[in-house]
C-alpha cells in the first residue's frame, strides 16, 4: 500500500499517512520486546497526536509494531516514583493524552493484535472503534486491580458506557480478560477478523465510519438513575471475595465509578484516591509478587526446549489433567494406562476443559485430536517428555522406569511427578540417573500455575532447565527445588494441616479454623484445604514428612484423621470427611470467635518451616520461597508471601 511519509523522529511512535487521507500510528517501544506506557512514551504520544491533529487526515488507525498491542503501563515505573505526588503526575499525563485521543474530530481505530491490557485497552477505548485479530493470543483485560491499583485513564469512565456496566464491572473488579470473540460479542470489539483482512478491516470501518449502536434502555438506565443499585450488588459480590482492609482496589474502583464517573482527579485525597492507593502495603506487595511471577517466567528461558510430543503415564486424575493441559496447549499427548476404561474418564474430564477454556468448537475438536489413549506405551518412545503420574510407591516407579529408560529416545526428559519420594530412591536403577528429573504439578492441575522442578543430586542441570522451559511451554510457574521431602510446599503446608488437626482434636470447630485462615487471608481454610486435598493423602504425606521424636518414635497421627480415615470418610471425594458436602459445597456450621491467638497458632508452624526451607537451601533464595508459597498454597497476596511478612512483623 502507498503511504505519504509524514513521520518525525519519535522514539517510541512513527507515523505515515496514506493515499486514502488516513494516518496510520505505529506504537514500536524502543529498546523493548513489549510495548508498555513509560512517561516518555506518553509524552510522545501526545506530541504525535498533535502533529496529526494539524493533517486533518480522514481517519486514524493506532496499530503496534510487535507481537502484541500494548501491554498496558510500564508497571516497574511504579517503583521508582520518589512519591505519591510523582505517581498521580504519571496518571494525570496518560488521562490527558487519551481524552486527546478521545476528542479528535476525525475517525480513530485501534488495531489490536495480542495482549490489549490496561493502558493499552484504554487507548483502544479512546477510539471510535476497535478492530481485533481473530487468534488465541488476543486478550482484552484490565488487570490493574491485580496490582492494588486502579484503571485511572479513563477505564472505569469508558468501558462501561461501551459494553454496559454489568460487564464492565466483571472485567474491572476481577482482571478477567475477553477472547477477540468474546470481546467482539460483548460489543467491545466492532470486529473480530483473520489477519488476511485485518488491515482492511480497519481500513474501511475507519473510512465508512458507521454510527455506533446505543446500548440496550436496561443498561442506559444502570448507567444513571439504577447505578447505585449496581454498585450495591457488586460490592456484594466482591465482598464475598476480598476484605476491604486487605485489597482496597475493588471497592476504589466502585466509589470512584459511582461517585466520579471514574475521573480520580475530583477528590484526590479521598479514601479511594490514586494517592491512597499507591500508599497502601497491598499495592506494594501486589507489585512486588507481580515481579515475582515474572522472575519464576524468566526460569523457562534457560533452555531452547520445545516439547511436540509429551508421553504420560497414569492415566488418574492428577496424569489424566496433566496430559489434557498439554494437549490444550497445542502439544500431542499419549496417555497411558492399563485398559481402556481406566483413560476414558481422563479423555472425559479433558472434553469437559477444552469446552470451558477454548469454547471454539475447531479447536476443542483440535484438541481432543492431540490427546491420544495409549493402552501399549508405544508413544513413550516417540516423546519428547515422559511424565510418571502413577501412584506413590517407590517400587511401582522403579519398575516403570526400567522400562521407560532403554526407549526413550536421547534429549528426552524422564519425569516423575512425586510429591513425596527422593528422586534418589526412584532412580536408584537407572543407567543414566543424571536424566531423572522431579516435575512436580499440584491438584487441581488446570488451576494450580506453580510446578516444582525437583533436582536430584545426579540429575543434570541442562536437564532441569528443559524441563522449567517446558513447564511454561504449558503456561505455568516453574519453580526449582532440591530433591528434599516434600520439597517445598507438601513440606510447609505439613506442619501447618498437622496444627490444625490437633486443635480438632483439643475441641476447636474446624468452622473456626478455616474461618480463622481466611481472614488472615487464605483462599480457604485448612480444614476444607485437608478435604479437598482428601484425608487418606493427608494421612500419608504426613507419615512421610512428619518427624521421629528424639527417641526415634513415629509422629502422632491427629485422632480425627484416623476416624475418618477408618470409616472410608475421605474428604470430598466421597462425599463427606471433616465435612459433609452438598453439590461439591461444604455444609459449615457456625464459626466460634476468631482470636489473634487461634491465627497465630496456625500460621506459626507454617512460617516455622517456610524459614527452615530457607535455611536449607531447598529453594535458591527468599524470594523464590515466597512466590512458589503464593501461587502453590495461596498464602495471602497482599502479604507479599510468608517470609516477606515475616520480615514486616520482627
Amino acid at each position: 500500500m502507498d503511504r505519504l511519509n509524514t513521520n518525525t523522529a519519535y522514539k517510541h511512535w512513527r507515523f505515515e499517512q496514506d493515499t486514502h487521507g488516513l494516518v496510520w500510528l505505529t506504537f514500536d517501544k524502543q529498546g523493548s520486546s513489549t510495548n508498555t506506557f513509560s512517561r516518555d512514551a506518553i509524552d510522545e504520544l501526545s506530541a504525535a497526536l498533535d502533529a496529526i491533529s494539524a493533517l486533518r487526515p480522514k481517519g486514524l488507525i493506532i496499530r503496534s509494531a510487535k507481537a502484541a498491542f500494548i501491554a498496558g503501563a510500564d508497571v516497574e515505573a511504579f517503583t521508582r516514583f520518589a512519591s505519591p505526588e510523582e505517581a498521580l503526575s504519571f496518571v494525570r499525563a496518560g488521562w490527558d493524552v487519551f481524552q486527546k485521543l478521545h476528542d479528535l474530530p476525525f475517525p480513530t481505530t485501534a488495531m489490536v493484535n495480542g495482549y490489549c491490557m490496561g493502558g493499552g485497552l484504554e487507548l483502544a477505548l479512546a477510539c471510535r472503534y476497535i478492530v481485533a485479530l481473530d487468534d488465541p493470543a488476543t486478550r482484552f483485560a484490565f488487570p490493574e486491580v491485580m496490582l492494588g491499583i486502579v484503571p485511572a485513564w479513563h477505564g472505569i469512565q469508558w468501558l462501561p458506557k461501551k459494553i454496559g456496566p454489568a460487564a464492565a464491572l466483571d472485567l474491572l473488579l476481577t482482571g478477567k480478560s475477553l477472547d477477540a470473540g468474546r470481546a467482539r460479542r460483548a460489543g467491545l470489539a466492532d470486529q473480530a477478523v483473520p489477519l488476511r483482512i485485518f488491515e482492511n478491516t480497519a481500513r474501511m470501518l475507519t473510512l465508512e465510519a458507521p454510527a455506533r449502536k446505543p446500548l440496550p434502555f436496561m443498561q442506559r438506565l444502570m448507567l444513571g438513575p439504577l447505578r447505585g443499585f449496581v454498585v450495591a450488588q457488586a460490592r456484594k459480590q466482591v465482598a464475598k471475595r476480598a476484605r476491604q482492609e486487605h485489597y482496597p482496589a475493588p471497592y476504589a474502583i466502585l466509589d470512584l465509578w459511582q461517585k466520579h464517573d471514574g475521573d480520580p482527579f475530583i477528590e484526590p485525597n479521598a479514601p479511594y484516591s490514586i494517592n491512597a492507593l499507591f500508599a497502601h502495603p497491598t499495592t506494594k506487595n501486589l507489585i512486588r509478587i507481580f515481579f515475582l511471577q515474572e522472575r519464576m517466567k524468566s526460569l523457562g528461558k534457560d533452555s531452547d526446549f520445545v516439547a511436540k510430543h509429551v508421553h504420560v503415564v497414569g492415566a488418574g486424575v492428577m496424569g489424566g489433567d496433566i496430559a489434557a493441559i498439554c494437549a490444550m496447549r497445542g502439544i500431542t499427548v499419549t496417555l497411558q494406562d492399563t485398559a481402556p476404561e481406566r483413560i476414558a474418564p481422563a479423555i472425559k474430564r479433558a472434553a469437559a476443559l477444552f469446552k470451558k477454556r477454548l469454547r471454539d468448537p475447531r479447536r476443542i475438536r483440535d484438541a481432543l485430536d492431540r490427546l491420544i489413549p495409549d493402552t501399549t506405551g508405544v508413544g513413550a518412545a516417540r516423546a519428547d517428555v515422559i511424565i510418571e503420574a502413577i501412584f506413590e510407591n517407590v517400587e511401582a516407579k522403579r519398575a516403570l522406569f526400567a522400562k521407560l529408560e532403554p526407549i526413550a529416545k536421547p534429549g528426552a526428559i524422564l519425569a516423575t511427578n512425586t510429591s513425596s519420594l527422593k528422586l534418589a530412591d526412584v532412580g536408584a536403577q537407572f543407567k543414566d540417573p543424571g536424566r531423572l528429573v522431579g516435575i512436580h504439578f499440584f491438584n487441581p492441575v488446570p488451576q494450580m500455575m506453580l510446578v516444582e522442578i525437583v533436582s536430584g543430586a545426579n540429575t543434570r542441570p541442562e536437564d532441569a532447565k528443559k524441563a522449567a522451559a517446558f513447564v511454561r511451554q504449558i503456561d505455568k510457574l516453574p519453580l526449582p527445588v532440591k530433591d528434599s521431602p516434600g520439597f517445598l510446599v507438601n513440606r510447609v503446608l505439613g506442619p501447618y494441616m498437622q496444627q490444625a488437626f490437633r486443635m480438632v482434636d483439643e475441641g476447636v470447630k474446624p468452622e473456626t479454623l478455616d474461618a480463622a485462615m481466611v481472614q488472615f487471608g487464605m483462599p480457604m481454610g485448612p480444614i476444607e484445604l485437608a478435604d479437598t486435598v482428601g484425608l487418606d493423602i493427608c494421612l500419608a504425606a504426613g507419615k512421610s514428612l512428619g518427624k521421629r521424636g528424639s527417641d526415634g518414635t513415629e509422629p502422632s497421627v491427629p485422632k480425627i484423621l484416623l476416624e475418618k480415615i477408618a470409616v472410608g470418610q475421605l474428604g470430598k471425594k466421597t462425599g463427606q470427611g471433616i465435612y459433609k458436602y452438598e453439590d461439591g459445597k461444604p455444609v459449615k456450621g457456625e464459626p466460634d470467635a476468631v482470636t489473634q491467638d487461634i491465627i497465630d497458632a496456625l500460621v506459626g508452624p507454617y512460617l516455622h518451616e517456610a524459614k527452615a526451607v530457607h535455611a536449607e537451601g531447598i529453594v535458591p533464595d527468599a524470594d523464590l520461597i515466597d512466590a512458589g508459597l503464593i501461587f502453590g498454597t495461596g498464602f495471602a497476596p497482599f502479604r507479599g508471601g510468608p517470609l516477606n511478612y515475616a520480615d514486616q512483623k520482627t
